[in-house]
C-alpha cells in the first residue's frame, strides 16, 4: 500500500495513510536516515562522477547502496540538484530503483537507493557474452514500463541509458538507475546543452547538439538491446580494431551512418 517510508531505529516500515489506524504523517526529521547510521561493506562500482558503495543499517541491518558523487557546487546550482534529488525520492515504481534519502555534505552529494544485489546489466554481459531473445524480451518489458514511469509520470528524461544503468536482482528484476545523476552532472556544468552521458549510446539528435526528447532514451535503449543480443556494440569502429581510438570518429559515424539492425536471419521480425 503506498504510504510514507520509515526508517529509523525501529526498523523500515511503509505507513499508509488509508489505514483506520495509521498514525499522523511522519515528519522529515523522524524518518530520515543519516551517514551515521550506515556502516559501510565494499565499493561495488565506480562511473559517473562518483562511487557506489554496499552499505548496510547499523539497526535494521538491511543493504543499501550508497552513491557518492563528488563535486564543487555553486550554489546557484543547488535549487536544480535539490530538485532533482526531489524526483528521486518520490519516485514509485517497481522498475525504478528505489532512492531512500540524499545528503550533500562537504563537496558531496550521497544518495541511499535499494541495494540491487545482482550487479548490473554491464557485469552479466561480461559473464555471459551474449543474452537469448526470450530473456531479452523480458528485461524490454520491465525497462520500457519504467521508461514510460519516468518518461510520463516524472517526465524525467534519463540522459544516460547504458548498460551499467539497468540493475538486477536475484529475483529476476531489471530496474533503471541514475535518472537523476545526470541532470545533476549536468546542472553543475553551467551549459544547458553540455554532453552528459556516455557517448557511445547517445542519440544522433544529442551528439549533433540540437534539441532532444524522451526518444533519444528509446534510441539508446535499442542500442543497448542490440549490444546484448550480439555480444558487440552495434558501431563497429573501423577496420575491426580493438575499440575507438577516437570518440569524434565514433561521433560522426552515429550521426552519419544509418541506424544499425540487427541480421534478419538471427533474430524474430519482431526484435529485428
Amino acid at each position: 500500500m503506498d504510504g510514507d517510508l520509515l526508517v529509523n531505529r525501529d526498523g523500515v516500515r511503509i505507513v499508509s495513510q488509508s489505514e483506520p489506524d495509521a498514525p499522523p504523517p511522519i515528519q522529515p526529521a523522524d524518518n530520515q536516515m543519516s551517514l551515521a547510521d550506515i556502516d559501510t561493506i565494499k565499493v561495488i562500482g565506480k562511473g559517473n562522477g562518483g562511487i557506489v558503495q554496499l552499505v548496510q543499517h547499523k539497526w535494521t541491518c538491511q543493504f543499501f547502496a550508497l552513491k557518492v558523487i563528488q563535486m564543487n557546487i555553486e550554489e546557484s546550482a543547488r535549487k536544480a540538484i535539490a530538485k532533482e534529488l526531489k524526483i528521486n525520492q518520490s519516485a514509485q515504481c517497481p522498475h525504478v530503483v528505489l532512492c531512500y534519502q540524499s545528503f550533500y555534505d562537504n563537496g558531496a552529494v550521497s544518495i541511499i537507493l535499494e541495494y540491487m544485489d545482482g550487479g548490473s546489466l554491464a557485469d552479466f554481459l561480461r559473464k555471459v557474452r551474449t543474452i537469448p531473445e526470450p530473456y531479452l524480451a523480458a528485461i524490454t518489458k520491465q525497462v520500457l514500463k519504467g521508461l514510460l514511469y519516468l518518461h510520463h509520470e516524472k517526465h524525467v528524461i534519463h540522459r544516460d541509458m547504458k548498460p551499467s544503468n539497468l540493475l538486477i536482482n536475484h529475483r529476476g528484476e531489471v530496474k533503471i538507475t541514475d535518472f537523476g545523476v545526470s541532470a545533476i552532472m549536468q546542472s553543475t556544468s553551467g551549459q544547458a546543452n553540455t554532453f552528459v552521458g556516455t557517448y557511445n549510446y547517445m542519440s544522433p539528435e544529442r551528439i549533433s547538439g540540437g534539441k532532444y526528447d524522451y526518444k533519444s532514451d528509446i534510441w539508446s535503449l535499442g542500442l543497448v538491446l542490440m549490444e546484448c543480443a550480439t555480444g558487440q556494440f552495434p558501431y563497429a569502429p573501423p577496420e575491426q580494431e580493438e575499440g575507438w581510438v577516437n570518440v569524434y570518429e565514433l561521433m560522426e559515424a552515429i550521426v552519419e551512418q544509418p541506424p544499425p539492425h540487427l541480421p534478419s536471419d538471427q533474430f524474430s521480425p519482431e526484435f529485428g
